[in-house]
């Protein structure tokens, strides 16, 4: 398969490789999701043929319609903010949600997964930076987020989310990216049921590199796939 999606997506890996070749990393330990918010099957298609198998959406109800158009053939992460009465359209679906921040919307998740027979696995999305315009729990409340969750039966923690400032230079932001590791590490040094921490998804396609750089384990990337420059 040839074309700008093709071409974006070999760019994009070995630059992902070379990430991980700086700080001593193995590229398979980096989950890439492609952000599929703004664009159709057709596009998802050609990504898929590229070596993709994993794409984020940040709406619910075109969560659905491509979940549903591709029936099974690759997996769909739920990236965007999550209201609470769209729950029982995506518990089940998706993979992974990225985007739990609030105690109501895991108690929420835990009511709709067990009502569907599923165990759901999510996120905590962490306002790092303290931006008011920001989704996310505080640093403080995400233990609160942890401990709830010991209670539930079909929700399963995997690790933290956060969304980092557009900037010009990566650089000014790479200290966000280097505090939602090290809290993940220091919440891996304690023993929570229910919480497994296996993920940091944070770097976007302006700052994957120095997110990885800084322990990424999912990039979520989307203009740097879709967007032909040509």
């Amino acid at each position: 398969m040839t074309g700008y999606i093709c071409e974006n997506i070999k760019k994009l890996k070995a630059e992902i490789a070379a990430a991980c070749e700086r700080t001593g990393r193995n590229p398979d330990e980096v989950m890439l999701v492609a952000v599929s918010k703004t664009v159709g099957t057709d596009e998802i298609k050609q990504a898929c043929e590229c070596g993709c198998t994993e794409f984020g959406e940040n709406r619910v109800q075109a969560f659905i319609e491509k979940y549903n158009f591709f029936d099974g053939e690759v997996n769909f992460h739920m990236i965007g903010h999550l209201q609470t009465n769209k729950v029982r359209s995506i518990v089940g679906k998706a993979c992974l949600i990225h985007s739990v921040d609030s105690l109501r919307l895991l108690d929420e998740i835990e009511k709709r997964a067990a009502l569907a027979g599923v165990v759901q696995d999510i996120l905590i999305q962490v306002d790092v930076s303290n931006e008011e315009s920001k989704f996310g729990a505080s640093p403080e409340e995400l233990l609160e987020l942890i401990q709830r969750n010991e209670s539930n039966e079909h929700v399963k923690i995997k690790g933290l989310m956060t969304m980092a400032p557009f900037v010009d230079d990566p650089e000014e932001i790479r200290w966000i990216f280097r505090k939602l590791r090290d809290i993940f590490i220091d919440i891996s040094s304690k023993t929570f049921y229910n919480t497994v921490m296996e993920y940091t998804s944070m770097g976007m396609s302006g700052d994957f590199v120095v997110a990885i750089e800084e322990g990424a384990d999912i990039v979520r990337v989307g203009s740097r796939i879709f967007r032909d420059t040509h």
